[in-house]
Formats: C-alpha cells, sequence, structure tokens
C-alpha cells in the first residue's frame, strides 16, 4: 500500500498550512471516548472499534545523551481516527470479518508513518480513491479468508463472513468517511443532529428508488440487509468529506446495535446534556440495553473542547 501511504501521508502534511479554520485544537483539548458491549441476547461480540490519534514519532536505538526521554519524541497530532466495524456471520465469523477489517484499515493509516511528501491540496482527490482501494482490500481480505475456512478455495466465496465499516479519519479541518454497510456516522452541533453516512441497506436502497417511505423501511424486514459490506457479495466503499472547525461540534459513530433501539432526537438530546465523550457513550448505551439489547452495540465518540 505504499502509494496509498504517500497520497494519505501528502494531505496530512498540507492540510495544516492550506485551510484558514482557525487553530487545530491541541491533543489536550481532546475528548475521546469509546466502548463495545455484547447486549442481552448475542452470545458472542462479534464489534470491533478502534479510535486513536496519528503522529510522528522518533525512536531512540541507541544515544549517549544522558536525559533522551525529555527530548520532545512525539509531534503534535497529525491526525484522528475513529472506527467501527459490525461484523455479520455465524459463530466467530462476524467477529473475525470486523477484526481483519480494522486491522487491515489500521496498517494503511499507521503506514503513511514511514514517509511524508508535499505536493499541494490537488492531490485529495487520488487519496479519495486511495480510502476506497484500502477498504476493497480488506474486502479481499475477508473473502480470501472465509473462502480458505470453507473450501480452501477462493473460488467459492463464503456468505456468512462479513462486516460493515465506518471510518472517521480527521485531518483538521476536515473529517474524510469512508462507509460499508449500516453502521453509522453522526455529527452534532448547536442543536443539530446529522446522520453523516448513508445506510447500505436493500432498505434503503428501496426508499431511494421512490418504493418505500423512511417509516415503511424502518419496519421493513430488509432494514438491516446488507446491500454492500466488506467480505459481502458487494463492497460499494463511498467516501465523503466534512468540514468540522466548529469548536464542540461531536462526531460519532456507532453500530445499529444502537440505533435499533435509540432514535436520531434521542441521541440529539443526550449530545445536547452531555458533559464527556465517555458519559454520552455510556448513557446511549444504557438506553439500548434498557430497551433490549438485541444486538451487539459499540459507539465512539469525540469533540474538542470550546476554548473560552
Amino acid at each position: 500500500m505504499a502509494v496509498y501511504s504517500d497520497m494519505l501521508a501528502e494531505l496530512l502534511t498540507t492540510a495544516s498550512t492550506t485551510d484558514a479554520s482557525g487553530p487545530k485544537p491541541r491533543d489536550s483539548e481532546l475528548d475521546l471516548f469509546g466502548l463495545t458491549h455484547p447486549g442481552l441476547v448475542r452470545r458472542e461480540n462479534q464489534d470491533h472499534f478502534l479510535l486513536g490519534t496519528i503522529h510522528q514519532q522518533i525512536n531512540i536505538h541507541g544515544t549517549s545523551l544522558p536525559e533522551a526521554q525529555r527530548l520532545p519524541l512525539r509531534s503534535e497530532r497529525l491526525g484522528t481516527i475513529m472506527l467501527v466495524a459490525d461484523g455479520v456471520g455465524g459463530g466467530t465469523a462476524g467477529g473475525d470479518a470486523s477484526r481483519i477489517a480494522a486491522e487491515a484499515i489500521a496498517r494503511y493509516v499507521s503506514s503513511t508513518m514511514n514517509c511524508y511528501h508535499t505536493r499541494g491540496r490537488q492531490a485529495e482527490q487520488s487519496f479519495y480513491e486511495a480510502l476506497k482501494t484500502a477498504a476493497l482490500e480488506a474486502h479481499d481480505t475477508v473473502r480470501a479468508e472465509a473462502a480458505s475456512r470453507n473450501s480452501g478455495s477462493v473460488e467459492v466465496p463464503s456468505r456468512s463472513m462479513a462486516t460493515t465499516l465506518t471510518l472517521g479519519l480527521i485531518v483538521w479541518p476536515w473529517m474524510y468517511v469512508l462507509q460499508l454497510g449500516d453502521s453509522r456516522c453522526y455529527h452534532y452541533f448547536n442543536g443539530r443532529l446529522r446522520q453523516v453516512t448513508r445506510d447500505q441497506t436493500m432498505a434503503q436502497d428501496l426508499v431511494d428508488r421512490g418504493a418505500l417511505n423512511r417509516e415503511e423501511a424502518a419496519a421493513s424486514p430488509f432494514s438491516h440487509v446488507l446491500a454492500s459490506s466488506i467480505g459481502g457479495r458487494e463492497a460499494r466503499p463511498v467516501v465523503s468529506r466534512l468540514n468540522i472547525s466548529d469548536r464542540g461540534c461531536v462526531i460519532m459513530l456507532c453500530s445499529d446495535g444502537l440505533t435499533k433501539h435509540v432514535s436520531d432526537e434521542e441521541i440529539a438530546a443526550q449530545c445536547a446534556r452531555m458533559s464527556s465523550c465517555e458519559q454520552l457513550c455510556r448513557d446511549l448505551l444504557a438506553v439500548a440495553l434498557e430497551r433490549g439489547g438485541s444486538d451487539n452495540t459499540t459507539i465512539v465518540a469525540g469533540r474538542a473542547a470550546v476554548v473560552r
């Protein structure tokens, strides 16, 4: 993935110097939290999440300096990664699919630490394509693993090993969102909650074609049948971009174990009264569990402190 690493490195290097959006939040100003819970019905938790910050770092392998630990070995944050993957499949297959996909994307992002190049913002379209390609490589990896478990041949892929993937990659002041499946990314600011992602389900496809309205889709048996996923019959990665320079805005990613039980209006109300991202995640999980906890539930949230 070296070529894709170069592309992301270009974006990481130039983003902070080409956007007049105010100062980037310091690491100490970030409020980040994530959790996952098996729910009250499922035996296994097939969800995985990843939440982290991306830095350049010096790894010292030898020095004569007496107090090398006092050196500024790690730079300020270059980016932030938020990821939720909801596995689909019997036994451990779904959990393995979400783990494989999350690890593949993490390797892709971490590999950008190796080199940085500055070629300008014209590299951004290439970056979009690079994210899609990384998702498709994860898709191929999951399908190959499924095939080896079922028949030892990549010619007969399994239909029971797949995962959603929702990735938020923040390079100030932008968040790039990669979407496959029906885990969601939300943006909350100033009393308004917006779903950034589009659910890639058969029910949503029918809504888009005018065959169902939103109320009918919510009650449809196709509401949680994935039309696109990593490892499934078809993978249709979608990348979008969102400006998140407003201090205090909340970014939240979640699996459908939350949205099966908690409405958008209720999520917005919880965001309005939140005191921290940890409190927000725990309170939303508590509501989902109180209403049956019918599925694995994963929630990841982040925001930057408001400067007063």
